[in-house]
Order: structure tokens, then C-alpha cells, then sequence
């Protein structure tokens, strides 16, 4: 049996350290070839998202649910950015630009690469913080306004996959679509109080930014 070294992250923390949500990065992942194995590593984590990063130096890296292999997803990767200190990563999905600016770290990626999801808005924030998680069946995005002047939006996320992840604490890839939908720059807080920045570019380019944690080390 393969085993090694996982190392736990949190990304898009808010401003104290605390929240983020949880990533696993397996570093050494050639013991982890088989796209089965990857997937029963990954389910048996827990996290939204474990990464395998099947190349350091080109940043090549593949991304699992508890359920299923993603081509793109934003936590992972700025995470994975972060932890391995890359310039570009890339996931199936394509080359992501990376960059650093001492307290968040940036990547650079088209909204169409984010897979499908349900972005609901409502009137106010309040109403978003008391919703109940919904039946699972569609991926759902809640959002409001705290602040429109300002780009200062409340979030939550509902994957709606079935896997035990009910509640997404913070979503990259979500923020992209609802950044490349509203044409502006936002300041996203999400779950219990994640934060997630986001900036739209040329040609179709969203940026996305974020704080990460190494939480410590587990051995799988």
C-alpha cells in the first residue's frame, strides 16, 4: 500500500488566519498513478479538494473531490501555487498564471474553465447567512450584496453533489463566474468568513486572490 506525507492547507482565510477551506496537497503523487487510487484518497480526506501534483517544477497538477476529478478548481490551485512557491500551474483545464503579493497569492484563469453552477442571488446578506443547506441536486451559489458601491459581496456555496461535502466554505471557481457575470472587481465573503478577491482582465482573464495557511501534515 502507498502511503505518504499530505499537507493540509486552509485557503482564502479571512484577514485574522482563521477559516479558509481545506486542501489537501500530495506532493509526491507518482505512488498514486491510477486515477482510482487518487479518487479513493481523496474521498477518504474529506476535503472539498485534494491535489496531486504530478510535476513540482511544471506545476502540473490533477484535482479530486470526495467524488470526482476536476479539471479546474480555484482553491487548489492557489493553494498548490502557494505551497510549491510556482509561477504558473496547470491543471487539465489549461496554463494558470500565478503571482504573489506578500499576503495573497493571485492566479489568472478564464471563467469558462469553472464548471457549471447555479449563481442565486438575493436581496440581502442576512438572507443568504440564514439559509438552510438545500436537497442535494444542483450546485448552488448564494449571494448578495453587503456593499454594491464598494464590490463587497456575502456568499455561500451548495455543491448538491451527495458526498458529505454539504456546505463549500470557499469557492474560486464560483467567484469566477459570478466576477466575469457582474464585470467588476469584488471582495467576497464566503461561509463562516473566508475571503476571496477577485478582478476581471483582459481577454477574457479573471483574476483570483486569496490568503493560505498550512494547517500541518497527515500521512495517508
Amino acid at each position: 500500500m502507498n502511503t505518504t506525507d499530505i499537507d493540509v492547507l486552509r485557503v482564502f482565510c479571512a484577514g485574522d488566519g482563521r477559516y479558509g477551506n481545506k486542501l489537501g496537497v500530495v506532493r509526491e503523487a507518482r505512488g498514486f498513478a491510477d486515477e482510482a487510487v487518487r479518487q479513493a484518497l481523496a474521498k477518504e480526506l474529506g476535503f472539498s479538494e485534494t491535489v496531486f501534483v504530478d510535476d513540482p517544477e511544471l506545476g502540473v497538477v490533477d484535482i479530486y473531490t470526495p467524488g470526482l476529478r476536476l479539471p479546474f478548481a480555484g482553491h487548489p490551485l492557489v493553494g498548490a501555487a502557494w505551497l510549491l512557491d510556482l509561477e504558473v500551474v496547470n491543471p487539465p483545464a489549461g496554463e494558470v498564471w500565478v503571482r504573489g503579493d506578500g499576503e495573497f497569492t493571485w492566479i489568472e484563469a478564464r471563467a469558462e474553465w469553472a464548471p457549471p453552477r447555479t449563481l442565486r442571488r438575493y436581496a440581502t446578506a442576512a438572507e443568504v447567512e440564514a439559509l438552510d443547506v438545500p436537497e442535494p441536486g444542483e450546485w448552488i451559489y448564494a449571494w448578495a450584496w453587503e456593499d454594491e458601491a464598494a464590490g463587497r459581496i456575502r456568499a455561500r456555496a451548495f455543491p448538491g453533489r451527495g458526498d458529505g461535502i454539504d456546505e463549500d466554505e470557499a469557492t474560486g471557481a464560483a467567484a469566477l463566474l459570478l466576477t466575469a457575470e457582474l464585470g467588476r472587481a469584488l471582495n467576497i465573503t464566503q461561509g463562516r468568513g473566508s475571503q476571496l478577491l477577485t478582478a476581471p482582465g483582459p481577454d477574457g482573464i479573471v483574476e483570483l486572490g486569496g490568503r493560505v495557511r498550512l494547517e500541518g501534515t497527515i500521512t495517508r
